[in-house]
């Protein structure tokens, strides 16, 4: 089994920063690709950033700029950093991964998602 657990969502106020870790654990062989995704009240869930094996990340053109991603191959986990937030971020955040599990099959797994709100 393998399983994905984010932290680090709550409530801050516009301009504000916040940093979203997601660690995946359980019967890992590798991991490829990581992101996380979000879905606001109402909308449909959309990709925000992704990192590949090889580091190469890509981001939704509404957080360039503003968001990093990266990750901690060794500690199996990837990050979200988020600076200057603004109200339109707020969504439930998503951390979602491609990996081999010890069995030699790879399956896409998701986290629990965790919170943010950006509100004054």
């Amino acid at each position: 089994q393998v399983q994905l657990v984010e932290s680090g969502g709550g409530l801050v106020q516009p301009g504000e920063s916040l940093r979203l870790s997601c660690a995946a654990s359980g019967s890992i062989f590798g991991i490829y690709a990581m992101g996380w995704y979000r879905q606001a009240p109402g909308k449909q869930r959309e990709l925000v950033a992704a990192i590949n094996s090889g580091g190469t990340t890509t981001f939704v053109d509404s957080v360039k700029g503003r968001f990093t991603v990266s990750r901690d191959n060794a500690k199996n986990t990837v990050y979200l950093q988020m600076n200057s937030l603004k109200p339109e971020d707020t969504a439930v955040y998503y951390c979602n991964a491609d990996i081999k599990t010890r069995s030699m099959r790879v399956n896409n797994y998701w986290g629990q998602g965790t919170q943010v709100t950006v509100s004054s």
